[in-house]
Formats: structure tokens, sequence, C-alpha cells
């Protein structure tokens, strides 16, 4: 597949090949799906908890006779009937997590990926690097390639420093290392910002 390449001026210098059997794929749904619900479900603690009547603190005497008040028959004030008392079937701290296996996990990435190709909405821009700590720098980029105003994932080939704190102060434009985005990345930007350097490094990650 064969799409336009951009200049950090955001004018058209030249075309790229990109492999077809990552981002031109039939897109999997079901996959992308799993693969969302299992990050999802990777960021949830899990530690929420109540406690039983057993662990309630107090109650250790029975609070009045059995007979005779024209009362109920407690047993105990910490009962889950009394205020204060313990909670019946409330959570308790567990995992939430869910496994995929490798080959779904990259497949629902290739999916991903073809759907912002498909739809348009990834950008290939050429290698640059950043002189300084300039957040400005950053946004004259994203305004040249009129994407201000828009989620913006940004992938680039390797670990930039500079690029990316003269990137975090700008709002819904987030910069990730190619090898390491997730399909929920993806899904959740508008449109995809992807370094020349980093088509290769997408490929081999992410190709059968």
């Amino acid at each position: 597949m064969q799409v336009e390449l951009y200049n950090k001026d955001g004018q058209v210098s030249g075309e790229i090949e990109l492999q077809d059997d990552v981002f031109a794929i039939e897109p999997n749904e079901n996959a992308m799906h799993q693969a969302v619900v299992s990050y999802l479900a990777h960021r949830r603690q899990g530690n929420a908890k109540t406690k039983v009547k057993s662990e309630v603190r107090g109650g250790g005497r029975k609070p009045w006779r059995q007979k005779g008040r024209g009362t109920a028959r407690a047993g105990s004030i910490r009962s889950p009937i009394w205020i204060g008392g313990g909670t019946i079937h409330g959570p308790k701290p567990h995992k939430y997590s869910i496994d995929l296996s490798k080959k779904v996990k990259r497949l629902a990435r290739k999916s991903a990926l073809s759907v912002r190709a498909m739809e348009k909405n990834l950008i290939v821009l050429e290698d640059f690097k950043v002189g300084d700590y300039k957040t400005k720098e950053i946004a004259q980029i994203i305004e040249n390639l009129k994407l201000d105003g828009q989620t913006v994932l940004m992938l680039i080939p390797e670990v930039d420093e500079k690029l990316f704190f003269s990137s975090r102060n700008i709002k819904k434009l987030n910069v990730s290392q190619a090898d390491k985005i997730t399909t929920y990345d993806i899904l959740s930007h508008k449109k995809i910002v992807l370094f020349k350097g980093a088509v290769e490094k997408i490929v081999n990650t992410f190709s059968n």
C-alpha cells in the first residue's frame, strides 16, 4: 500500500510503501474488542474489600436477653441487618486481568492500524530531531499537518527524551514508541502520526 510521506512543514515530500499484511488487513473486530477489554481490565486495581460479620469490630456479647422484651432475637450488633454490621457477599480483592495470546494481540494491533489507514487517519512523517526542549516546535508541526484540536498519537522508532518532554504539554497529543503501542492506544486516538523510521519497527514487531 502506497501512502504519502510528509515533512514537518506539512508538505508531501514523496511516497512510502506500507506492508499490506500489517497496514491493510481485513480488520478483526472481535480481536480488537478482546484486546481493549483486556487492556482496561489490567488497569483495574481489584482491591475493593468489605468486612463480613466476623471481621467487624465489636458485637462479642448478646445485646439483650433472648426472650421477654418483644424484640428480635439478636445475637450480635454486628449482624448484617444492623447499621455498622458486616456486609453480605461484598467485594473481595481479586485480579480482573484477562490474558490473551500473542497471536490475538498482534492481530488486534494490526487490525487497529489497518482501520486508521483505511480511514486516511494514518500519516507517515519524515524523521526529525528536536533541537531543544521546545513545545512550540512540536505544536507548530501539529499545526502544519492540520491536526491541531484532534487526538493524535505520535509513534517514534526509539526513545527521544527531547521530543517526549517537548510534546507532553500539548493537549490531545501523546508520544509513544512504535513497538510499545496497544490496540487501545491506537483506537483511542483519531489520528496516528507515524515516523518513517518507525514503519520498519512496527512491521518487524507485528508482522507474521
